[in-house]
């Protein structure tokens, strides 16, 4: 790529504009910020499209999981980016957690952790407050619905173990796998964890419902009740 002085991409060598190096070389050849600079369409008076889209990222501190938690009251806040520039952005990134989701479902069969981890992440890892999900599997492990159970805060979200079973009898799920994120990133498990895990396996043992894991999820990774022997 030639060195770039210009901040208006008119002027810029055709090969270093974004929609046409996407063109020519496709769109794997695209950096971050030249991928975001098309979907903002354009730049301000003093910064191009991709001068703004740099801007966004270090917002983000360059972390695309980061971008993925950023607010449109964030966002408006970055100089050159409006309402309608914002709402671009966040649509994007929803559309790819949706992908994810999406292919995610493909493999409808839960067979370990990783699975259940891939189908959950895309709803729960970016989210700063906390959240309880189930998925509800038959009898061959093949999952019959995922949803949210409940929504707290940045600390905590309250469990009921009535709801869990009345909902599980309700699906007619032979096992269910729980999960909650935290916001915090901390991929252990609290005390309160630990005993709510262990007080609806010994609830699912009196329904005839298996609890085969129970999942915290963080945007670096997660934490299985099941992998550490726990359950």
């Amino acid at each position: 790529m030639s060195y770039i002085q210009h901040s208006n991409i008119k002027s810029w060598a055709e090969e270093d504009r974004p929609r046409e190096k996407l063109l020519l070389k496709g769109h794997f050849a695209l950096s971050d910020a030249e991928l975001l600079a098309i979907l903002l369409g354009s730049g301000t008076k003093n910064s191009s499209a991709v001068d703004l889209a740099r801007k966004v990222l270090s917002a983000a501190n360059n972390n695309l999981i980061q971008l993925g938690r950023i607010s449109l009251d964030q966002l408006i806040q970055i100089n050159g980016i409006g309402e309608a520039k914002a709402i671009t952005i966040l649509s994007a990134l929803e559309l790819g957690r949706r992908r994810q989701q999406t292919d995610a479902l493909q493999v409808k069969t839960i067979s370990g952790s990783r699975q259940a981890y891939e189908l959950l992440a895309p709803c729960m890892s970016d989210l700063q407050h906390e959240e309880f999900w189930m998925i509800f599997l038959n009898r061959k492990n093949v999952v019959i619905k995922y949803q949210r159970i409940t929504k707290g805060g940045f600390a905590g979200t309250v469990v009921d173990t009535r709801q869990i079973f009345h909902l599980a009898i309700q699906e007619q799920a032979s096992s269910i796998i729980l999960a909650h994120n935290h916001p915090s990133g901390i991929l252990y498990p609290s005390s309160l964890d630990i005993n709510i895990t262990a007080n609806l396996v010994n609830a699912g043992k009196i329904m005839d419902i298996i609890v085969s894991d129970h999942l915290i999820i963080t945007n670096n990774g997660y934490y299985s009740f099941a992998d550490k022997g726990k359950m």
